[in-house]
């Protein structure tokens, strides 16, 4: 139960905890049709080499056996296209995100990859997903963990929804550990990317909070703690290009 009072996170503010969806939702109808754009120019295309990493460690079967992947806060479809073309004719994908624009523009793009028949989408809330218990041979989420007002719950709902013996695959931004690297990163977070976006999608603030977000989150270590707390086993993580993103794995047993 929340307590009276409780805040968290908004980027660098402390807000009502209530208050913080309302907040990202705001964000992501804003971006929605230039978020692809925006994280080609971010990341320099990199997070289209995360991705792979991320669906390679997915592995998703080739065969025509059934496989049902649910996509949390996938809304462009990006993660789920991915695995969808690195699989068999089993494999059926459910993209699960609480933003109807991002949602929108992930149809539309189905429907332009001919995939419509293999991925679908649902209106749902990361922390209330609308699937009954033991519904999925894998659960990822990509860059959207962050933006959960209440992780915690978030993660438990991942392990309700996950069969025995299925896996749980988180991508997000973590703490660059080069040294280096780092003041190079700060420096082109917070005076590169929040013009860019509003140069690009006309809105530097969105960008300013993603920039924020992304200090506000747990270091590895600690998130990895927040996945065992939920049920997770043989949790693991590895760091990519020296940091800037981390890939969390844990299993359902």
């Amino acid at each position: 139960m929340d307590q009276p009072g409780e805040t968290t996170h908004f980027g660098f503010r402390d807000v009502p905890v209530d208050d913080k969806q309302t907040l990202v939702n705001e964000v992501f109808h804003s971006v929605a049709r230039r978020y692809d754009l925006m994280n080609d120019l971010m990341s320099g295309g990199m997070h289209r080499v995360w991705k792979d990493v991320m669906i390679n460690t997915l592995n998703p079967p080739r065969s025509d056996a059934p496989f049902a992947l649910l996509d949390v806060a996938g809304g462009t479809g990006d993660i789920s296209f991915r695995a969808a073309k690195a699989s068999g004719l089993g494999f059926a994908a459910t993209v699960c995100d609480i933003n109807t624009g991002m949602l929108e523009v992930g149809r539309e793009r189905a429907i332009k990859q001919h995939l419509e028949h293999q991925v679908s989408f649902i209106e749902g809330n990361a922390e209330e997903l609308p699937f009954a218990d033991k519904s999925f041979d894998a659960y990822t989420i990509a860059f959207g963990i962050r933006n959960v007002p209440r992780i915690d719950r978030a993660l438990r709902e991942a392990y309700r929804v996950l069969k025995p013996g299925s896996r749980f695959l988180c991508l997000e931004f973590s703490t660059v550990d080069v040294p280096g690297l780092d003041k190079i990163y700060d420096l082109f977070s917070f005076k590169v990317i929040p013009p860019m976006g509003k140069a690009v999608t006309g809105d530097s603030e969105s960008y300013q909070y993603l920039v924020e977000s992304i200090r506000k989150f747990p270091k590895p270590n600690a998130f990895a703690d927040m996945i065992r707390d939920a049920g997770f086993a043989r949790m693991k993580y590895e760091l990519l290009s020296g940091g800037i993103v981390a890939l969390h794995s844990g299993w359902r047993l």
